[in-house]
């Protein structure tokens, strides 16, 4: 694997549904505001947004899940295999809801990073994603939520914190309030920190020590 200050960074993105993250990082690519590509689009769904996002931009996508791998040790080996394929340097899960199996783990050691749209530890592990972490901020009146990117490993929402954004909110406002904000915030502090990553600020190898 390349390492991540070289000239531009290739990116294996993983999406499940819109895919608004990835094109993001898609426009900040084509403007100059990040040095990397996305070489590879991988998604669970199909009929994703986020699949056609990327062949719009004439990027390779490819569609695995239990669909066309009933066994999960088979498709964490496809999964690993594409992202080999196009010699990734990073893999991004940019709305992915399914779990990393062990061997892209494995291949991509400390090469697989998650945002989560909260202040984790708070509002995060199995079933928090989506909606249901914007609900449970809500419920609990809190007064600031936030975006944290980490570090991907074997538990949900576990791996180190590289980067976190606090966001003000006003839980009163309501679910879907609390949602756009954080989306708003979200698509620029991927591309934040993904060029702290390929400039050496972020050192993922030492990410948590």
């Amino acid at each position: 694997m390349n390492d991540l200050d070289a000239e531009s960074i290739s990116l294996g993105i993983l999406a499940s549904h819109g895919g608004s993250n990835l094109q993001a990082i898609m426009d900040a690519c084509d403007n100059g505001s990040l040095k990397a590509n996305v070489a590879v689009v991988v998604s669970n769904n199909s009929g994703s947004l986020a699949m056609r996002r990327a062949r719009k931009s004439g990027i390779p996508a490819y569609h695995l899940s239990s669909s066309t791998h009933s066994d999960d040790g088979d498709l964490d080996v496809a999964i690993k295999n594409i992202l080999k394929k196009y010699n990734v340097d990073l893999i991004i899960l940019a709305g992915y809801m399914k779990k990393i199996g062990p061997s892209v783990l494995r291949t991509f050691h400390n090469r697989v990073i998650n945002s989560h749209p909260a202040l984790l530890p708070k509002y995060g592990g199995k079933g928090m994603y989506g909606d249901r972490v914007h609900k449970a901020v809500v419920k609990a009146k809190s007064t600031e939520t936030g975006i944290s990117i980490h570090l991907v490993d074997e538990h949900y929402d576990h791996g180190p914190i590289i980067s976190q954004k606090i966001i003000a909110v006003d839980s009163a406002e309501g679910v879907e309030f609390v949602k756009k904000k954080v989306q708003k915030h979200e698509h620029r502090f991927w591309v934040t920190t993904l060029n702290k990553i390929q400039k050496g600020e972020i050192d993922l190898d030492n990410a948590g020590h």
